[in-house]
Protein backbone atom coordinates (compact mmCIF):
# COMPACT_ATOMS: atom_id res chain seq x y z
CA UNK A 1 0.00 0.00 0.00
CA UNK A 2 1.19 3.02 -1.33
CA UNK A 3 -0.41 6.58 -1.64
CA UNK A 4 0.86 8.90 -4.43
CA UNK A 5 0.45 12.82 -2.58
CA UNK A 6 -0.67 15.31 -4.14
CA UNK A 7 1.91 17.53 -5.44
CA UNK A 8 0.26 20.47 -7.18
CA UNK A 9 -2.59 22.26 -5.71
CA UNK A 10 -4.30 25.05 -8.19
CA UNK A 11 -6.77 27.38 -6.54
CA UNK A 12 -9.10 29.12 -9.06
CA UNK A 13 -10.07 32.45 -7.81
CA UNK A 14 -8.89 35.16 -5.56
CA UNK A 15 -11.41 36.98 -2.58
CA UNK A 16 -12.00 35.45 0.63
CA UNK A 17 -12.85 32.02 -0.61
CA UNK A 18 -9.58 31.84 -2.35
CA UNK A 19 -7.57 32.95 0.33
CA UNK A 20 -9.62 30.65 3.17
CA UNK A 21 -8.84 27.76 1.17
CA UNK A 22 -5.10 28.62 0.25
CA UNK A 23 -3.83 29.99 3.81
CA UNK A 24 -4.90 26.32 5.69
CA UNK A 25 -3.43 24.57 2.61
CA UNK A 26 -0.07 26.58 2.41
CA UNK A 27 0.39 26.06 6.40
CA UNK A 28 0.05 22.09 5.97
CA UNK A 29 1.12 21.29 2.74
CA UNK A 30 3.90 23.91 1.40
CA UNK A 31 7.04 21.87 2.90
CA UNK A 32 10.10 23.22 0.61
CA UNK A 33 13.00 21.71 2.55
CA UNK A 34 11.22 18.29 2.73
CA UNK A 35 10.82 17.68 -1.09
CA UNK A 36 9.35 14.16 -0.65
CA UNK A 37 6.43 15.88 1.21
CA UNK A 38 6.24 19.07 -0.25
CA UNK A 39 3.22 20.51 -2.38
CA UNK A 40 2.39 23.45 -4.14
CA UNK A 41 0.10 25.36 -3.62
CA UNK A 42 -1.02 28.01 -6.45
CA UNK A 43 -4.18 30.65 -6.55
CA UNK A 44 -4.73 32.19 -9.75
CA UNK A 45 -6.85 35.31 -10.06
CA UNK A 46 -7.00 38.42 -12.33
CA UNK A 47 -7.61 42.15 -11.12
CA UNK A 48 -9.51 42.07 -13.98
CA UNK A 49 -12.43 40.04 -12.29
CA UNK A 50 -13.89 41.61 -9.43
CA UNK A 51 -14.91 39.10 -6.44
CA UNK A 52 -17.95 39.54 -4.40
CA UNK A 53 -17.61 40.24 -0.54
CA UNK A 54 -19.55 36.94 0.71
CA UNK A 55 -20.29 38.75 3.66
CA UNK A 56 -18.81 41.26 6.74
CA UNK A 57 -20.49 38.94 9.74
CA UNK A 58 -19.26 35.61 11.13
CA UNK A 59 -19.88 32.59 13.05
CA UNK A 60 -17.69 32.15 16.14
CA UNK A 61 -16.64 29.14 14.50
CA UNK A 62 -14.49 31.20 12.63
CA UNK A 63 -12.32 31.36 16.07
CA UNK A 64 -11.71 27.90 15.45
CA UNK A 65 -9.88 28.73 11.87
CA UNK A 66 -7.76 31.26 12.79
CA UNK A 67 -6.57 28.89 16.03
CA UNK A 68 -5.76 26.33 13.05
CA UNK A 69 -4.03 28.70 11.22
CA UNK A 70 -2.06 30.25 14.66
CA UNK A 71 -3.68 33.57 14.28
CA UNK A 72 -3.02 36.61 16.74
CA UNK A 73 -6.88 37.43 17.95
CA UNK A 74 -5.39 41.56 18.42
CA UNK A 75 -3.56 41.40 15.08
CA UNK A 76 -6.22 39.94 13.21
CA UNK A 77 -8.61 42.81 14.71
CA UNK A 78 -6.31 45.67 13.86
CA UNK A 79 -5.44 44.73 10.41
CA UNK A 80 -8.83 43.80 9.40
CA UNK A 81 -10.68 46.72 11.29
CA UNK A 82 -12.96 44.45 13.13
CA UNK A 83 -15.43 44.54 15.77
CA UNK A 84 -16.93 41.52 17.98
CA UNK A 85 -20.23 39.89 17.33
CA UNK A 86 -22.14 38.74 20.23
CA UNK A 87 -25.04 37.70 17.96
CA UNK A 88 -27.93 39.15 15.84
CA UNK A 89 -30.61 41.43 16.47
CA UNK A 90 -34.08 40.71 14.44
CA UNK A 91 -36.35 43.82 14.38
CA UNK A 92 -39.81 43.45 12.35
CA UNK A 93 -39.12 39.72 12.10
CA UNK A 94 -42.37 37.94 13.14
CA UNK A 95 -44.74 41.05 12.93
CA UNK A 96 -44.15 44.54 12.68
CA UNK A 97 -42.42 46.27 16.14
CA UNK A 98 -40.98 42.85 16.99
CA UNK A 99 -37.33 42.84 18.40
CA UNK A 100 -35.49 39.93 19.47
CA UNK A 101 -31.71 38.56 19.65
CA UNK A 102 -30.23 35.61 18.62
CA UNK A 103 -27.06 35.43 20.70
CA UNK A 104 -24.05 33.10 20.74
CA UNK A 105 -24.34 30.51 23.70
CA UNK A 106 -26.96 28.97 26.26
CA UNK A 107 -29.70 30.69 28.26
CA UNK A 108 -27.72 29.80 31.64
CA UNK A 109 -27.41 26.21 33.07
CA UNK A 110 -30.00 23.60 32.53
CA UNK A 111 -31.63 21.65 35.30
CA UNK A 112 -31.53 17.83 34.82
CA UNK A 113 -30.61 17.85 31.39
CA UNK A 114 -33.41 20.22 30.46
CA UNK A 115 -32.44 23.66 29.29
CA UNK A 116 -33.27 26.85 31.09
CA UNK A 117 -35.86 28.30 28.89
CA UNK A 118 -38.18 25.22 29.22
CA UNK A 119 -38.01 25.81 33.29
CA UNK A 120 -39.58 29.47 32.15
CA UNK A 121 -41.89 28.30 29.96
CA UNK A 122 -43.27 26.16 32.81
CA UNK A 123 -43.22 29.42 35.59
CA UNK A 124 -44.82 31.49 32.44
CA UNK A 125 -47.53 28.54 32.44
CA UNK A 126 -48.24 28.70 36.31
CA UNK A 127 -48.66 32.85 36.07
CA UNK A 128 -45.62 34.04 36.79
CA UNK A 129 -44.78 37.51 35.62
CA UNK A 130 -40.94 37.13 34.46
CA UNK A 131 -38.90 38.58 32.78
CA UNK A 132 -38.19 37.69 28.81
CA UNK A 133 -36.07 34.70 28.53
CA UNK A 134 -33.51 36.09 26.51
CA UNK A 135 -32.48 37.92 29.85
CA UNK A 136 -30.66 34.33 30.96
CA UNK A 137 -28.76 34.51 27.71
CA UNK A 138 -25.40 35.81 28.79
CA UNK A 139 -24.70 37.41 25.34
CA UNK A 140 -27.98 38.79 24.35
CA UNK A 141 -27.52 40.91 27.89
CA UNK A 142 -24.25 41.89 27.01
CA UNK A 143 -25.27 42.56 23.46
CA UNK A 144 -28.31 45.02 24.68
CA UNK A 145 -26.18 47.16 27.44
CA UNK A 146 -23.29 47.49 24.55
CA UNK A 147 -20.80 45.32 26.37
CA UNK A 148 -17.47 43.12 25.41
CA UNK A 149 -15.14 41.02 27.18
CA UNK A 150 -13.89 37.50 26.03
CA UNK A 151 -15.07 34.65 27.64
CA UNK A 152 -12.83 33.70 31.09
CA UNK A 153 -11.47 29.85 31.32
CA UNK A 154 -12.62 28.07 34.23
CA UNK A 155 -15.71 26.69 35.80
CA UNK A 156 -19.36 27.45 34.21
CA UNK A 157 -20.30 30.35 34.81
CA UNK A 158 -21.91 33.24 33.28
CA UNK A 159 -18.55 34.79 32.44
CA UNK A 160 -18.09 31.80 30.34
CA UNK A 161 -21.19 31.34 29.00
CA UNK A 162 -21.38 33.23 25.40
CA UNK A 163 -19.41 33.09 22.36
CA UNK A 164 -18.34 35.51 20.29
CA UNK A 165 -17.75 36.42 16.26
CA UNK A 166 -16.31 39.24 14.53
CA UNK A 167 -17.44 41.82 11.70
CA UNK A 168 -14.62 43.02 9.48
CA UNK A 169 -14.19 44.57 6.04
CA UNK A 170 -14.16 41.66 3.56
CA UNK A 171 -11.37 42.87 1.71
CA UNK A 172 -8.98 43.34 4.31
CA UNK A 173 -9.25 40.19 5.45
CA UNK A 174 -8.94 38.42 1.71
CA UNK A 175 -5.70 40.78 2.11
CA UNK A 176 -4.67 39.49 5.08
CA UNK A 177 -5.18 35.75 4.57
CA UNK A 178 -3.65 35.87 1.23
CA UNK A 179 -0.18 37.85 3.20
CA UNK A 180 -0.19 34.73 5.56
CA UNK A 181 -1.02 31.93 2.78
CA UNK A 182 1.86 33.48 0.43
CA UNK A 183 4.11 33.76 3.85
CA UNK A 184 3.66 29.87 4.31
CA UNK A 185 4.85 29.48 0.99
CA UNK A 186 1.67 29.34 -1.54
CA UNK A 187 2.31 31.18 -4.85
CA UNK A 188 0.05 33.88 -6.20
CA UNK A 189 -0.10 33.62 -10.10
CA UNK A 190 -1.78 37.01 -11.84
CA UNK A 191 -3.77 35.93 -15.05
CA UNK A 192 -7.27 35.56 -16.98
CA UNK A 193 -7.64 31.82 -17.57
CA UNK A 194 -9.19 31.00 -20.77
CA UNK A 195 -9.45 27.35 -21.09
CA UNK A 196 -9.98 24.47 -19.15
CA UNK A 197 -7.98 21.81 -20.21
CA UNK A 198 -8.70 17.78 -19.57
CA UNK A 199 -7.82 14.69 -19.67
CA UNK A 200 -9.07 13.16 -23.00
CA UNK A 201 -9.58 9.44 -21.45
CA UNK A 202 -11.66 10.30 -17.95
CA UNK A 203 -12.29 14.18 -17.83
CA UNK A 204 -10.20 15.11 -14.86
CA UNK A 205 -8.77 19.11 -15.11
CA UNK A 206 -5.03 18.69 -16.22
CA UNK A 207 -4.13 22.48 -16.55
CA UNK A 208 -5.68 25.91 -16.90
CA UNK A 209 -3.94 27.96 -19.88
CA UNK A 210 -4.29 31.83 -19.12
CA UNK A 211 -4.79 34.65 -22.06
CA UNK A 212 -0.62 35.31 -22.10
CA UNK A 213 0.06 31.63 -23.11
CA UNK A 214 1.14 29.99 -19.88
CA UNK A 215 -0.11 26.97 -18.64
CA UNK A 216 -0.90 26.50 -15.27
CA UNK A 217 -0.91 22.32 -14.30
CA UNK A 218 -2.12 20.49 -11.40
CA UNK A 219 -3.19 17.20 -9.15
CA UNK A 220 -6.28 19.07 -7.65
CA UNK A 221 -8.02 22.15 -8.90
CA UNK A 222 -10.59 24.05 -6.57
CA UNK A 223 -12.83 26.27 -7.88
CA UNK A 224 -13.34 29.52 -5.94
CA UNK A 225 -14.83 31.37 -8.99
CA UNK A 226 -17.47 32.98 -7.10
CA UNK A 227 -20.88 32.12 -9.17
CA UNK A 228 -19.09 32.10 -12.82
CA UNK A 229 -18.36 28.64 -11.63
CA UNK A 230 -15.89 28.09 -13.83
CA UNK A 231 -14.67 24.70 -13.06
CA UNK A 232 -17.40 23.09 -11.26
CA UNK A 233 -19.64 24.16 -14.07
CA UNK A 234 -17.81 24.88 -16.92
CA UNK A 235 -15.54 22.03 -17.03
CA UNK A 236 -17.24 19.30 -14.91
CA UNK A 237 -21.19 20.54 -15.87
CA UNK A 238 -22.37 19.83 -11.58
CA UNK A 239 -26.11 20.48 -11.96
CA UNK A 240 -27.37 23.18 -9.79
CA UNK A 241 -30.22 22.36 -7.55
CA UNK A 242 -32.92 25.77 -7.45
CA UNK A 243 -33.84 26.73 -3.55
CA UNK A 244 -35.85 29.79 -4.58
CA UNK A 245 -39.31 28.31 -4.23
CA UNK A 246 -38.45 28.25 -0.70
CA UNK A 247 -36.22 31.91 -0.47
CA UNK A 248 -37.62 33.39 -3.46
CA UNK A 249 -35.04 36.77 -2.86
CA UNK A 250 -32.76 36.96 -6.01
CA UNK A 251 -31.03 40.33 -5.60
CA UNK A 252 -28.96 41.75 -2.78
CA UNK A 253 -27.82 45.60 -2.93
CA UNK A 254 -24.40 46.87 -0.57
CA UNK A 255 -23.28 50.39 0.52
CA UNK A 256 -21.05 51.59 3.30
CA UNK A 257 -21.73 54.24 5.49
CA UNK A 258 -20.78 56.41 7.76
CA UNK A 259 -20.43 55.19 11.40
CA UNK A 260 -23.12 56.80 13.52
CA UNK A 261 -24.28 55.87 17.28
CA UNK A 262 -22.47 53.71 19.27
CA UNK A 263 -20.56 50.35 17.94
CA UNK A 264 -22.90 47.79 18.64
CA UNK A 265 -21.20 44.24 19.47
CA UNK A 266 -24.06 42.72 17.44
CA UNK A 267 -25.30 42.45 13.75
CA UNK A 268 -29.04 44.18 12.66
CA UNK A 269 -31.40 42.54 10.54
CA UNK A 270 -34.31 44.38 9.47
CA UNK A 271 -37.50 43.01 7.88
CA UNK A 272 -38.55 44.78 5.21
CA UNK A 273 -41.65 44.68 2.58
CA UNK A 274 -39.72 41.95 0.21
CA UNK A 275 -36.64 40.95 2.26
CA UNK A 276 -34.38 42.49 4.77
CA UNK A 277 -31.44 44.98 5.05
CA UNK A 278 -28.35 44.26 7.12
CA UNK A 279 -26.35 46.47 9.64
CA UNK A 280 -22.75 45.39 10.17
CA UNK A 281 -20.76 47.70 12.69
CA UNK A 282 -17.26 48.06 11.42
CA UNK A 283 -14.65 50.15 13.31
CA UNK A 284 -14.70 53.27 10.36
CA UNK A 285 -17.59 52.11 9.09
CA UNK A 286 -20.99 50.45 8.87
CA UNK A 287 -21.94 47.77 6.26
CA UNK A 288 -25.40 48.13 4.98
CA UNK A 289 -27.15 46.07 2.53
CA UNK A 290 -30.77 44.94 1.40
CA UNK A 291 -31.24 41.22 0.60
CA UNK A 292 -34.94 41.76 -1.77
CA UNK A 293 -37.17 39.45 -4.02
CA UNK A 294 -37.37 41.18 -7.35
CA UNK A 295 -40.87 39.50 -7.89
CA UNK A 296 -41.98 42.11 -5.38
CA UNK A 297 -39.76 44.75 -5.38
CA UNK A 298 -37.99 47.02 -8.32
CA UNK A 299 -34.54 47.66 -8.47
CA UNK A 300 -35.25 51.28 -7.39
CA UNK A 301 -37.50 50.75 -4.99
CA UNK A 302 -34.99 48.94 -3.30
CA UNK A 303 -32.29 51.19 -3.46
CA UNK A 304 -34.96 53.97 -2.08
CA UNK A 305 -35.62 51.64 0.89
CA UNK A 306 -31.96 51.15 1.79
CA UNK A 307 -30.10 54.57 1.42
CA UNK A 308 -33.67 55.76 3.17
CA UNK A 309 -32.62 53.57 6.64
CA UNK A 310 -28.99 54.27 6.54
CA UNK A 311 -27.55 55.23 9.78
CA UNK A 312 -25.38 57.79 8.52
CA UNK A 313 -24.38 58.85 5.03
CA UNK A 314 -23.64 56.93 2.38
CA UNK A 315 -19.61 56.33 1.01
CA UNK A 316 -20.65 55.06 -2.33
CA UNK A 317 -23.10 53.75 -4.94
CA UNK A 318 -25.37 50.94 -4.14
CA UNK A 319 -23.69 47.85 -5.92
CA UNK A 320 -25.84 45.35 -6.75
CA UNK A 321 -24.91 41.00 -6.90
CA UNK A 322 -28.28 38.87 -8.45
CA UNK A 323 -27.80 35.46 -7.26
CA UNK A 324 -30.13 31.97 -7.24
CA UNK A 325 -30.04 30.35 -4.01
CA UNK A 326 -29.52 26.46 -3.89
CA UNK A 327 -26.32 24.24 -4.15
CA UNK A 328 -24.26 22.25 -6.38
CA UNK A 329 -25.47 18.72 -6.14
CA UNK A 330 -21.99 17.57 -6.31
CA UNK A 331 -19.52 20.07 -5.52
CA UNK A 332 -16.47 17.64 -5.93
CA UNK A 333 -16.71 15.69 -9.20
CA UNK A 334 -13.42 14.27 -10.53
CA UNK A 335 -10.37 16.50 -9.41
CA UNK A 336 -12.53 19.69 -8.83
CA UNK A 337 -13.17 20.67 -5.87
CA UNK A 338 -16.22 24.06 -5.26
CA UNK A 339 -15.64 26.05 -2.57
CA UNK A 340 -17.49 29.07 -2.02
CA UNK A 341 -20.09 30.23 -4.38
CA UNK A 342 -19.18 28.06 -7.10
CA UNK A 343 -20.62 25.74 -4.96
CA UNK A 344 -23.85 27.73 -3.67
CA UNK A 345 -25.13 30.52 -2.20
CA UNK A 346 -27.67 30.71 0.42
CA UNK A 347 -28.82 34.60 2.05
CA UNK A 348 -26.68 35.71 4.41
CA UNK A 349 -29.32 36.57 7.42
CA UNK A 350 -27.54 34.15 9.84
CA UNK A 351 -23.96 34.96 8.69
CA UNK A 352 -22.96 31.48 7.09
CA UNK A 353 -21.71 32.42 3.75
CA UNK A 354 -17.80 32.53 5.13
CA UNK A 355 -18.83 29.60 7.74
CA UNK A 356 -19.82 27.53 4.95
CA UNK A 357 -16.44 27.96 3.10
CA UNK A 358 -14.22 27.34 6.12
CA UNK A 359 -16.11 24.13 6.74
CA UNK A 360 -15.93 22.97 3.32
CA UNK A 361 -11.88 23.76 3.71
CA UNK A 362 -12.28 21.70 6.79
CA UNK A 363 -13.72 18.55 5.60
CA UNK A 364 -11.37 19.07 2.25
CA UNK A 365 -8.24 19.27 4.13
CA UNK A 366 -9.52 16.41 6.53
CA UNK A 367 -10.35 14.28 3.24
CA UNK A 368 -7.20 14.98 0.97
CA UNK A 369 -7.19 12.82 -1.55
CA UNK A 370 -3.73 10.92 -3.24
CA UNK A 371 -3.20 11.21 -6.79
CA UNK A 372 -5.84 8.11 -7.28
CA UNK A 373 -8.44 10.89 -6.53
CA UNK A 374 -10.90 7.55 -5.06
CA UNK A 375 -14.78 8.33 -5.80
CA UNK A 376 -15.62 7.26 -2.15
CA UNK A 377 -13.83 10.55 -1.03
CA UNK A 378 -15.61 12.62 -3.28
CA UNK A 379 -19.01 10.64 -2.11
CA UNK A 380 -18.06 11.29 1.20
CA UNK A 381 -17.50 15.10 1.24
CA UNK A 382 -20.59 15.97 -1.00
CA UNK A 383 -22.53 13.61 1.09
CA UNK A 384 -21.61 15.43 4.42
CA UNK A 385 -21.39 19.04 2.51
CA UNK A 386 -25.32 18.38 1.29
CA UNK A 387 -26.22 17.96 4.93
CA UNK A 388 -24.45 21.09 5.90
CA UNK A 389 -26.01 22.80 3.18
CA UNK A 390 -29.55 21.85 3.84
CA UNK A 391 -29.09 22.48 7.75
CA UNK A 392 -28.58 25.98 7.10
CA UNK A 393 -30.92 26.32 4.21
CA UNK A 394 -34.25 25.51 6.41
CA UNK A 395 -32.42 27.74 9.60
CA UNK A 396 -32.95 30.35 7.07
CA UNK A 397 -36.43 29.19 6.05
CA UNK A 398 -37.70 29.07 9.71
CA UNK A 399 -37.14 32.73 9.81
CA UNK A 400 -39.27 33.56 6.28
CA UNK A 401 -42.24 30.66 7.37
CA UNK A 402 -43.13 31.68 10.71
CA UNK A 403 -45.17 34.81 12.26
CA UNK A 404 -48.03 37.09 11.75
CA UNK A 405 -46.67 39.20 8.81
CA UNK A 406 -49.40 39.74 5.76
CA UNK A 407 -48.86 43.12 4.87
CA UNK A 408 -47.24 42.66 1.76
CA UNK A 409 -47.22 39.81 -1.11
CA UNK A 410 -44.11 38.68 -0.62
CA UNK A 411 -44.81 37.65 3.33
CA UNK A 412 -48.36 36.25 2.24
CA UNK A 413 -46.63 33.78 -0.04
CA UNK A 414 -43.70 33.24 2.52
CA UNK A 415 -46.79 32.38 5.06
CA UNK A 416 -48.35 30.19 2.53
CA UNK A 417 -45.46 27.92 0.55
CA UNK A 418 -44.76 24.46 1.41
CA UNK A 419 -41.36 23.83 3.35
CA UNK A 420 -38.88 21.28 3.67
CA UNK A 421 -40.47 17.95 5.79
CA UNK A 422 -37.31 18.12 8.27
CA UNK A 423 -37.96 21.73 9.11
CA UNK A 424 -42.17 20.83 9.09
CA UNK A 425 -40.93 18.26 11.21
CA UNK A 426 -39.23 20.96 13.81
CA UNK A 427 -41.56 23.27 14.24
CA UNK A 428 -44.56 20.72 14.71
CA UNK A 429 -42.23 19.03 17.40
CA UNK A 430 -41.45 22.36 19.18
CA UNK A 431 -45.26 23.81 18.70
CA UNK A 432 -46.93 20.80 20.01
CA UNK A 433 -44.15 19.64 22.84
CA UNK A 434 -41.48 22.31 23.53
CA UNK A 435 -38.35 20.10 22.16
CA UNK A 436 -36.13 20.99 19.82
CA UNK A 437 -35.20 18.85 17.04
CA UNK A 438 -31.16 19.26 15.84
CA UNK A 439 -30.99 17.38 13.21
CA UNK A 440 -28.15 18.29 11.96
CA UNK A 441 -25.47 17.83 15.35
CA UNK A 442 -23.23 20.08 13.47
CA UNK A 443 -25.24 22.83 12.47
CA UNK A 444 -26.76 25.65 14.64
CA UNK A 445 -27.72 23.96 18.14
CA UNK A 446 -30.69 23.73 20.49
CA UNK A 447 -30.14 27.50 21.94
CA UNK A 448 -29.93 28.72 18.12
CA UNK A 449 -33.09 27.38 16.85
CA UNK A 450 -35.15 28.15 20.44
CA UNK A 451 -34.28 31.72 20.00
CA UNK A 452 -35.74 31.86 16.79
CA UNK A 453 -38.62 29.89 17.58
CA UNK A 454 -39.43 31.94 20.67
CA UNK A 455 -38.51 34.81 18.89
CA UNK A 456 -40.94 34.39 16.42
CA UNK A 457 -43.76 34.09 18.36
CA UNK A 458 -44.28 29.86 18.37
CA UNK A 459 -44.60 28.98 22.24
CA UNK A 460 -45.00 25.56 22.68
CA UNK A 461 -48.61 24.32 23.45
CA UNK A 462 -46.80 21.74 25.93
CA UNK A 463 -43.80 21.34 27.89
CA UNK A 464 -41.69 18.66 28.69
CA UNK A 465 -43.41 16.16 31.65
CA UNK A 466 -40.54 15.71 33.38
CA UNK A 467 -40.07 19.39 34.12
CA UNK A 468 -43.44 18.81 36.85
CA UNK A 469 -41.23 16.60 39.05
CA UNK A 470 -39.55 19.23 39.26
CA UNK A 471 -40.72 22.00 42.88
CA UNK A 472 -41.95 25.44 41.46
CA UNK A 473 -39.63 26.84 43.98
CA UNK A 474 -36.80 25.57 43.33
CA UNK A 475 -37.12 26.74 39.43
CA UNK A 476 -37.56 30.45 41.09
CA UNK A 477 -35.23 30.02 43.23
CA UNK A 478 -32.39 28.70 40.10
CA UNK A 479 -33.68 31.35 37.40
CA UNK A 480 -33.61 34.30 39.99
CA UNK A 481 -29.89 33.14 40.87
CA UNK A 482 -29.06 32.59 37.49
CA UNK A 483 -30.37 36.07 36.61
CA UNK A 484 -28.78 38.17 39.33
CA UNK A 485 -25.59 36.26 38.69
CA UNK A 486 -25.55 37.43 35.17
CA UNK A 487 -26.56 41.03 35.71
CA UNK A 488 -23.48 41.18 38.30
CA UNK A 489 -20.77 39.89 35.80
CA UNK A 490 -22.14 41.88 32.71
CA UNK A 491 -22.25 44.96 34.71
CA UNK A 492 -18.62 44.30 35.54
CA UNK A 493 -17.50 44.42 31.75
CA UNK A 494 -16.22 47.22 29.67
CA UNK A 495 -18.09 48.87 26.77
CA UNK A 496 -17.73 47.14 23.54
CA UNK A 497 -16.02 50.21 22.30
CA UNK A 498 -13.31 50.42 25.40
CA UNK A 499 -12.55 46.98 24.64
CA UNK A 500 -12.17 47.58 21.20
CA UNK A 501 -10.03 50.30 21.42
CA UNK A 502 -7.41 48.81 24.13
CA UNK A 503 -7.40 45.79 22.18
CA UNK A 504 -6.39 47.22 18.21
CA UNK A 505 -4.29 50.23 19.61
CA UNK A 506 -0.38 49.29 18.30
CA UNK A 507 1.50 47.36 20.18
CA UNK A 508 4.23 49.20 21.99
CA UNK A 509 7.80 49.30 20.76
Amino acid sequence: MRNRPLQRIVIVGGGSAGWITAAPLARMLCRPDQPDQHCEVTLVESADIGTVGVGEATLPTIQFYNQLLGIDEADFVRRTRATFKLGIEFQDWGRIGNRFFHGFGGFGPAIHNRPLWAYWLRLQALGDQLPSYEEWSTATVMARQMRFVPPTPGEPAPSNAFNYAFHFDASLYGAYLREYALKHGAQRTEGTITRVETRPEDGFVTALHLSDGRRVEGDLFIDCSGFRALLIDGAMKSPYEDWSHWLPCDRALAVPCESAGPMTPYTRSTARTAGWQWRIPLQHRTGNGLVYCSGYLSDDEAQRTLLDNLDGKALDEPRQQRFVTGRRKQGWVKNVVAVGLSSGFLEPLESTSLHLIMDAVSRLTAMLPDQSFQPALADEFNRQMAYRYESVRDFIILHYKLGERRDSEFWRYCADMPIPDDLAHQIALFRKTGRVAVIEPEGFAEPSWASILLGLGVYPERYDPYIDLVDPQLIRRHLHSVHSSISRTVASMPSHADFLNRISAPPKA
